[in-house]
C-alpha cells in the first residue's frame, strides 16, 4: 500500500490588498498577496499543489479602486499577481462585478488561470465562463466547481451584470455535483463556493435569517459527493469537518491561508483504497517575508497609489475624528453628519441615511487627503434616491434599531449583527429626521418618536430620501425599499463625490446636531 499527498490551497476575498498594508499608516501588516506567496512557494515545495482562489479578488483596495479611476488601461494589477502566483482557478465573488462587465471581462481575458462560475449563465442561458475544471495529479482526478452567491442582482447595479443571470446556488451545486460524477469519474471533488453559512456548525441553529444569501450548512449537510468545501464572503476563519467534508474560509485580505491535506491510499497496482482529508488554516504575521517577485509586480501602480492618497484634499475646523464607532452610532458623530449633508447637498434630498461601515478608528483629520477619504469610505457606492412613504421610513429606523440589544444592564450590538458576518453596515443614521430608539421595547417597536421640523412624520405622505446604491437595492433587510421608484441616480462613486464637495468647500466646520436618541 501506497500513500499520495496533495494540497489544496485557497485563498478567499482577499478584496485587493497585495502589498501587506491597509493604506492606512502601517506598511508591514500581516495581511496581502505578496505575504501570501511566500507561504504558498514554501507550501508547494512539500506536495504537488493545486491553488484556488475563492473570490472578491479584484475590488476593495484604494489600489484597485485608483487604477479602475485612473489606470484602467493598464493591465489588471490583481490579475498579474495572479498569474505570476499560477492559480489554478478563480471564483467569481459578489465584488467582482462593482467596476462593470467591460472592467471584469477585461480581468478574465488577462488572466491566465480559468474563471470558474456554474450557476451563472449569459443572456443565452449558457454558463458564463466554465462550470468546473478537472486536475489530474499522481494519477489522482480532482474536480474543482465554482459556485457564487446568488445574491449578486440584491446588491449590484442593475447595468453591471445586464444579461447576466445567477441560478440559485444550493440547486446548482446539487446538480453539477451529479453530473460532474456521472460523466467524470472523479476521485475527488472540491466545491469552491463564493458564500458562508446560514447555520452555525456546531449546532445547526439558524444564525442568519434564512433568505439564501449564504447557503453552505445546507449544501454540506443535503448534497452527497462532496469531499473539500471552500467557503467565503462572511470574511471568516474556518477549518474544521462538516459532515464529514473538509470545510474552510481564509478571511480576508490574506491574513491567513487555507490549506487541506489530502492523502490518497493506493495499492500496488494503483487503485485508490481511501481518500482522507484534514483543513487547516495557516496565519500570516509581521514577521512573514514579502515575495520580492510579487512586490516587484505591484510597486509601480502601489506607489503611483499612494503618491494619489497623499493629495490634499481640504480643510476641517473642529474635530471630525472617530475614535469609537459604537458611541458614534448611538449618539452621532461630526463625520456622520459631514457624510449625510454631502449626500443631501449633491442629491437635493432634504433626508439623508448613512453608515459607518467598520468597527475602526476613522474620522477626518484637520488637513484631508485622498488617504483619508477613501480609508474611511470603502466601498464603491454611488448614490440614489428613493421615494419613501413616511411608514417606509419609520420600518427602516425599526430594522435599523434592530442593531442594538441589551447585555447585563448595556446597551450592545445585537448578536445577529456579529454572526456569522460583522454586519456594522447595515446600521444606518439618518440625517432631515428626528428620532428615538427605545431598546427596552420589543424588536419592531422600538421607534417611539419621529418627527421632522418638530412635527410628527405622515406615514402616509411622501418623501425622497438619498442613500447609497447598496442600500438603495434593500440590501441588509431593508426589504421596505425594493418597490420604491427611483427618483434620481447619481452615477458618481462616493469618493469622488467627497472629493468633489471638498474642491467645492475647501474649509468645512465639524458640526453634529443630535437629531436622536437611543434609550433604554
Amino acid at each position: 500500500m501506497n500513500k499520495k499527498k496533495i494540497q489544496i490551497l485557497a485563498t478567499s476575498d482577499i478584496h485587493g490588498y497585495v502589498m501587506p498594508t491597509r493604506f492606512a499608516h502601517h506598511t508591514n501588516e500581516a495581511l496581502g498577496l505578496a505575504k501570501v506567496s511566500t507561504i504558498i512557494k514554501e507550501k508547494r515545495l512539500q506536495a504537488p499543489t493545486i491553488l484556488i482562489d475563492n473570490g472578491d479578488f479584484i475590488q476593495g483596495s484604494p489600489m484597485t479602486y485608483y487604477q479602475q479611476k485612473y489606470e484602467k488601461k493598464e493591465q489588471n494589477a490583481m490579475i498579474e499577481a495572479a498569474n505570476a502566483l499560477e492559480y489554478d482557478a478563480l471564483i467569481f465573488g459578489n465584488h467582482e462585478f462593482n467596476y462593470g462587465k467591460e472592467a471584469l471581462q477585461e480581468a478574465i481575458q488577462q488572466s491566465q488561470f480559468p474563471w470558474l462560475a456554474a450557476n451563472i449563465q449569459n443572456e443565452h442561458g449558457k454558463v458564463f465562463t466554465k462550470p468546473y475544471i478537472i486536475k489530474e495529479i499522481e494519477g489522482i482526478r480532482l474536480a474543482i466547481l465554482g459556485m457564487t452567491t446568488h445574491f449578486v442582482p440584491i446588491w449590484e447595479e442593475a447595468k453591471h451584470i445586464e444579461g447576466i443571470h445567477f441560478q440559485d446556488a444550493f440547486e446548482a451545486t446539487r446538480q453539477w455535483t451529479a453530473y460532474i460524477h456521472e460523466h467524470e469519474k472523479v476521485d475527488v471533488l472540491i466545491v469552491a463556493y463564493h458564500g458562508g453559512f446560514e447555520r452555525d456548525l456546531a449546532t445547526g441553529e439558524l444564525v442568519e435569517a434564512d433568505t439564501g444569501e449564504n447557503q453552505g450548512y445546507q449544501i454540506c449537510k443535503e448534497i452527497e459527493g462532496i469531499d473539500i468545501f471552500i467557503s467565503g464572503h462572511q470574511h471568516r476563519e474556518i477549518a474544521t469537518k462538516l459532515f464529514d467534508k473538509s470545510v474552510v474560509q481564509p478571511g480576508t485580505k490574506g491574513i491567513c491561508l487555507a490549506s487541506i491535506e489530502l492523502t490518497v491510499e493506493v495499492d500496488d497496482k494503483d487503485n485508490i483504497i481511501a481518500v482522507t482529508h484534514e483543513p487547516f488554516l495557516i496565519y500570516l504575521g509581521e514577521e512573514t517575508p514579502v515575495d520580492a517577485a510579487i512586490a516587484q509586480l505591484n510597486t509601480p501602480i502601489y506607489q503611483r497609489t499612494e503618491k494619489w492618497l497623499d493629495e490634499a484634499i481640504g480643510t476641517v475646523k473642529g474635530d471630525i475624528r472617530l475614535k469609537n464607532a459604537f458611541d458614534a452610532r448611538v449618539h452621532g458623530h461630526a463625520y456622520v453628519e459631514f457624510i449625510n449633508k454631502i449626500q443631501m447637498a449633491v442629491s437635493g434630498a432634504s433626508i439623508s441615511a448613512t453608515s459607518l461601515f467598520h468597527d475602526e478608528e476613522g474620522g477626518l483629520p484637520n488637513e484631508v487627503t485622498m488617504r483619508d477619504i477613501v480609508t474611511n469610505y470603502i466601498y464603491p457606492n454611488t448614490l440614489k434616491v428613493l421615494r419613501l412613504s413616511g411608514n417606509d421610513i419609520l420600518q427602516a429606523l425599526e430594522q435599523c434599531a434592530s442593531y442594538f440589544t441589551i447585555e447585563n444592564g448595556r446597551l450592545a450590538v445585537s448578536p445577529s449583527f456579529k454572526y456569522p458576518k460583522a454586519q456594522p453596515y447595515n446600521y444606518d443614521m439618518w440625517a432631515g429626521i428626528e428620532y428615538t430608539f427605545n431598546i427596552s421595547m420589543p424588536v419592531g417597536g422600538r421607534v417611539t418618536t419621529l418627527t421632522r421640523k418638530g412635527e410628527r412624520l405622515d406615514l402616509d405622505a411622501e418623501f425622497d430620501v438619498v442613500m447609497n446604491s447598496y442600500r438603495a437595492t434593500g440590501a441588509g433587510n431593508f426589504d421596505m425599499f425594493k418597490n420604491c421608484p427611483t427618483i434620481k441616480d447619481i452615477q458618481t462613486d462616493m469618493t469622488e463625490i467627497i472629493a468633489d464637495y471638498f474642491q467645492q468647500h475647501p474649509v468645512i466646520e465639524a458640526t453634529c446636531n443630535h437629531n436622536w436618541k437611543v434609550i433604554y
